[in-house]
């Protein structure tokens, strides 16, 4: 017997119950918006000049990006460190414990670490903070409180105090790490646009998601060459040219001369159509029957440009030639799905 999940709430969630946690559920939502909203308006004025001196040193910087934070301030550190990395911008995260037992050696003069507290008074930054500065290392805390000992310490300070916590209590870490966080992508969003960073430069550092396979995969790739192109002379006889397209398995096949140039295209699709008009197929070749001018693509364009063109003139296979026009290879759109491109 299947059970109605959504329709039947958990017992121990009476109508009031429901009702309250729907009410804090909306709070929360209202509470961190907020506070991203209060600190979008600090840019506007007084967080404006630091936030765009910490982009300074980030985008100067000759090393890397090392980010670094305990607790949640720790897990919003990582999550800052990963999306600076995918965007261009080479970053790490280091644990603020470990570093004090040997990871620090890890940091260089030429990066620029970003110390996450809301404090500012953690206990396991601070310690390390004065390496850090002997090194030559360039400091941005990232703190709640401008007054706090990492804030004055740090080259650069970015504000993340928020009026209240989400938490009922005004205890646990959830409006300062939600601003924290989108604070941390507003500097990797304007890091990536000042670098020029583009969708093929994404698609680099994401070769196996989706946008990667479709700016990453040329036509060269998944094309098929050698013998397994399927192609016959414009004289050849309209049997000939039947066995070329079977043999093959692409259901066509490239009409060319004697450069080897495609002169057209013989698909089965055209014999059904000749056989509607036409009972006798006694003396007719495979120049009679071709399409002329069959549409070709070049092996270094993008395979998603082929589907593209598959696309726009709703054929299933398109033919491939070099710079002077030479075949040299044929593109079904089984392969490239099969290359997971489409």
């Amino acid at each position: 017997m299947s059970v109605n999940h959504a329709s039947t709430p958990p017992v121990a969630f009476d109508a009031e119950k429901a009702e309250r946690a729907l009410q804090l559920a909306r709070e929360t939502l209202q509470i961190e918006s907020a506070a991203i909203t209060a600190a979008d308006q600090r840019l506007l004025s007084t967080a404006g000049p630091e936030f765009i001196r910490a982009l300074s040193l980030l985008f100067a910087c000759s090393g890397r990006v090392v980010v670094s934070g305990i607790g949640k301030s720790g897990h919003i550190a990582r999550k800052i460190a990963a999306t600076l990395s995918s965007t261009g911008t080479p970053a790490m995260f280091v644990h603020p414990a470990e570093a004090a037992h040997g990871d620090l050696g890890m940091v260089t003069q030429t990066d620029v670490f970003i110390a996450i507290s809301y404090s500012g008074e953690s206990a396991e930054l601070l310690a390390i903070v004065p390496v850090l500065k002997r090194m030559g290392a360039s400091l941005i805390a990232m703190t709640g409180n401008s007054s706090s000992t990492l804030a004055e310490l740090a080259d650069v300070h970015i504000d993340i105090g928020v009026e209240k916590e989400a938490c009922p209590l005004n205890l646990a870490p959830t409006a300062s790490t939600t601003v924290t966080l989108a604070l941390g992508d507003a500097l990797a969003v304007a890091l990536l646009d000042a670098r020029g960073f583009r969708e093929e430069d994404f698609a680099r550092s994401h070769p196996g998601g989706a946008l990667g396979r479709k700016l990453l995969t040329h036509v060269r790739d998944v094309m098929r060459t050698g013998a397994q192109i399927p192609a016959v002379a414009r004289e050849s006889s309209l049997s000939s040219a039947l066995l070329e397209v079977t043999r093959k398995g692409m259901a066509m096949t490239a009409v060319v001369d004697e450069s080897f140039h495609p002169v057209g295209i013989f698909t089965d699709g055209d014999l059904r159509r000749m056989l509607e008009k036409k009972q006798d197929l006694t003396g007719i070749t495979v120049a009679d029957l071709m399409h002329p001018g069959p549409r070709s693509v070049r092996p270094g364009q993008l395979a998603v440009e082929a589907v593209e063109l598959m696309e726009q003139f709703r054929i299933n296979q398109l033919l491939v030639v070099d710079d002077a026009g030479v075949l040299v290879g044929a593109l079904h759109i089984h392969d490239l799905t099969r290359a997971k491109v489409i």
